[in-house]
């Protein structure tokens, strides 16, 4: 079952199109990362997901529901932390979370206390006193606490340290181990290759790539190191490696797709040391992001 699936999915300011024809999956749950730079169109999507912006043409459905029709009962069962999360800063941490479950007629006290703890959040202390990185944990409490079947995170990591981030990411594979479904927006491409099984990449408001990511390891690049002994001359690589620097004795440069063949010629030649890294995602990400994709599709 897909908990997201958007249809051609458009929004137009003017003569300014911020969406054009998203097509968009993710089924339930799953860990789904969720990139691109920025204006690429990503808050867009998420506003209208959410029912809080209305398409210009297409449809989007959440939880089998349509969001724009159906948008105040599903942001009941959604769990949503904004990119710029804002509080009334004269109450505190505890009045704002309790006014949060009233809203959503829900008992969060057990998730509260639980969430606070892992968290390490004093939520007696007003809003006004809290520092970003406590403002972000407050939002994350509001978004997680109701249990939803869906949380949608916008830039969840900011203004974290990186112990609580971990504390974060237990959180999030938590979530997925109930069967329940993460959407989560980041620029850090680590953490999305660390927590997400699958990712969609959108630039200039088009959806380039949806994908797993054990399928973009495969495509992605890996840097070879290689010194050989004296003796024969280099024989000739396998074609998949693109040499970037070469001598009599050493050569450098980078490998696509699987390391039989590559493991294969290097067991043919005199080679007295070689490393091989792993596949570097962030490479074939950033490739996304230019004018030129990955292979060289535009």
């Amino acid at each position: 079952m897909d908990v997201i699936r958007t249809e051609n999915l458009c929004k137009r300011y003017g003569q300014f199109v911020a969406l054009r024809d998203v097509n968009l999956r993710v089924a339930a749950g799953c860990r789904f990362g969720f990139l691109g730079p920025n204006g690429a169109g990503k808050t867009t999507t998420i506003r209208i997901l959410l029912g809080l912006l209305r398409a210009s043409s297409g449809q989007a459905r959440v939880l089998d529901q349509d969001v724009w029709i159906r948008g105040p009962r599903l942001r009941q069962q959604v769990g949503y932390l904004p990119g710029d999360v804002r509080f009334y800063s004269h109450l505190t941490g505890r009045q704002t979370l309790d006014y949060f479950a009233g809203v959503r007629r829900a008992d969060c006290r057990a998730e509260i206390r639980r969430l606070s703890s892992a968290l390490d959040l004093d939520l007696d202390r007003r809003v006004r006193a809290y520092s970003r990185g406590m403002k972000q944990k407050l939002g994350l409490i509001q978004a997680l606490m109701h249990r939803p079947q869906l949380v949608i995170l916008d830039e969840p990591t900011i203004g974290l340290d990186p112990l609580i981030r971990e504390v974060l990411y237990d959180e999030i594979r938590r979530v997925t181990d109930d069967g329940r479904t993460v959407l989560f927006s980041s620029h850090t491409l680590s953490e999305v290759e660390e927590l997400c099984e699958q990712v969609a990449i959108l630039r200039n408001g088009r959806l380039i790539e949806q994908e797993q990511i054990a399928v973009l390891r495969r495509r992605a690049v890996r840097r070879v190191d290689v010194q050989f002994g004296r003796g024969p001359a280099i024989g000739n690589p396998p074609p998949a490696l693109k040499i970037t620097q070469q001598s009599e004795q050493s050569l450098r440069g980078t490998w696509t797709g699987p390391a039989g063949d590559l493991l294969k010629w290097l067991a043919s030649q005199n080679v007295t040391d070689v490393n091989i890294a792993p596949p570097d995602l962030e490479d074939l990400f950033l490739a996304y992001y230019t004018d030129t994709g990955p292979e060289g599709r535009a």
